[in-house]
């Protein structure tokens, strides 16, 4: 039997899943910026090179929008008629974006704290540019790895 608590746990998940996303963004993009900041006082000519790495935390907060969008197509408020979800069916939902929210979260804060060391090491070998992006990037791998668990439980899900 469906019920409107379903759809508002479903719709949680997906809510969280983009509020969590993005407040990790913000916090990595705040740490790597502040240092980036710090370096551009003293030598502007390096804005190209650190803009990525204070870039690369931003990535999650788009992460965790993925996963909100595919919540409100899996329940129909996008591009279908609203689908009745029972309280087990709603909680499957919530749960399959936790994944994304989560890692989603967590990924992006430590993301900006590499960052920031990578900044920094440019600051002192501007030469040394990509190596910083690359520790970067091995955090990121986490927040895809849990967007794709969120996205393949949500599309296996049998509603």
């Amino acid at each position: 039997m469906a019920d409107v608590y379903g759809l508002a746990i479903a719709i949680a998940g997906g809510a969280l899943a983009a509020i969590l996303g993005g407040v990790g963004s913000a916090i990595g993009i705040g740490y790597a910026a502040q240092a980036a900041n710090g370096v551009l006082s003293e030598d502007p000519e390096k804005f190209g090179s650190l803009l990525i790495l204070v870039a690369l935390p931003g990535t999650q907060g788009f992460y965790g929008f993925i996963g909100a969008f595919m919540v409100l197509m899996k329940i129909g408020i996008l591009g279908g008629s609203i689908v009745p979800l029972t309280l087990y069916q709603g909680l499957q939902i919530f749960f399959a974006a936790m994944p994304v929210a989560i890692a989603g979260l967590v990924s992006a804060i430590w993301q900006g704290k590499v960052c920031t060391a990578g900044v920094e090491m440019v600051a002192k070998r501007p030469t040394e540019a990509a190596k910083a992006m690359i520790y970067g990037i091995l955090v990121e791998m986490y927040a895809v790895l849990g967007l794709i668990v969120s996205i393949i439980a949500i599309i296996l899900m049998k509603l």
